[in-house]
C-alpha cells in the first residue's frame, strides 16, 4: 500500500438526523459512499470525547487497515472499534448510529467533491460546538471506557479527554 493510502485524508462534519431503521439508513449511506468511491463513517457524538476522539479512531483504523492487521472487514467498522476502544463489533456498533435522533460526527475518507451535497439529503449539517464534556457526559464516558475516579484523580479533571484517547490507543496493545 502506498503512502497516500496509508495517510488517507478525511473531512469531518457535524450533523443531526433521525434514523427510523439502522439497516435502511446505512444502505443509503453505503450507496452514496460507493457512488463517490469513498468511506463514510458516522460516529455518535454523545459517546465521543469530541473531534480529537474521531481523529484518533480514524488514524488508528487507517494504520491497522494499511498494515493488513485490521480486526473488522470494513474500514468503517474498524474506525468504530477504535472509537469504542474494543474488539467487540456489537459494542462498537453502538458508537455509530441508533434509531431516533442522532448527533453525529460524519467522516468522509477520502474527501470527495459533491459527497457533502448528496449527504445533505439524509442529514442536516450543523455548526455546533460538541467539544464540552459536562458532568453527565463525563459519567457516561467514564462508564463506557472503564475510567476510574482514581485515574481521574491522578491525571486531573482537565485531562479526562486524554484518558479516553488512551483507551483508543490501547486497542492496539490488546490485539
Amino acid at each position: 500500500m502506498n503512502m497516500a493510502e496509508r495517510e488517507l485524508p478525511c473531512e469531518i462534519y457535524r450533523a443531526r438526523f433521525t434514523v427510523d431503521g439502522n439497516a435502511a439508513f446505512l444502505r443509503e449511506i453505503r450507496t452514496i459512499a460507493d457512488e463517490f468511491e469513498t468511506h463514510i463513517i458516522l460516529f455518535d457524538a454523545d459517546r465521543l470525547a469530541g473531534r480529537d476522539h474521531v481523529e484518533a479512531a480514524l488514524r488508528h483504523a487507517r494504520r491497522s487497515w494499511a498494515g493488513g492487521e485490521a480486526i473488522a472487514n470494513s474500514l468503517e467498522m474498524e474506525a468504530l472499534l477504535y472509537a469504542a476502544g474494543t474488539r467487540q463489533c456489537q459494542v462498537a456498533s453502538s458508537f455509530g448510529i441508533h434509531p431516533g435522533e442522532n448527533r453525529s460526527f460524519v467522516a468522509v475518507c477520502p474527501p470527495a467533491p459533491g459527497v457533502r451535497d448528496r449527504l445533505a439529503g439524509l442529514v442536516r449539517f450543523v455548526d455546533e460546538d460538541w467539544e464540552e464534556i459536562g458532568p453527565a457526559k463525563r459519567a457516561l464516558l467514564a462508564d463506557l471506557f472503564s475510567i476510574t475516579p482514581e485515574e481521574v484523580a491522578v491525571v486531573g479533571e482537565e485531562r479526562f479527554r486524554e484518558l479516553v484517547l488512551e483507551r483508543v490507543a490501547l486497542l492496539d496493545v490488546y490485539r
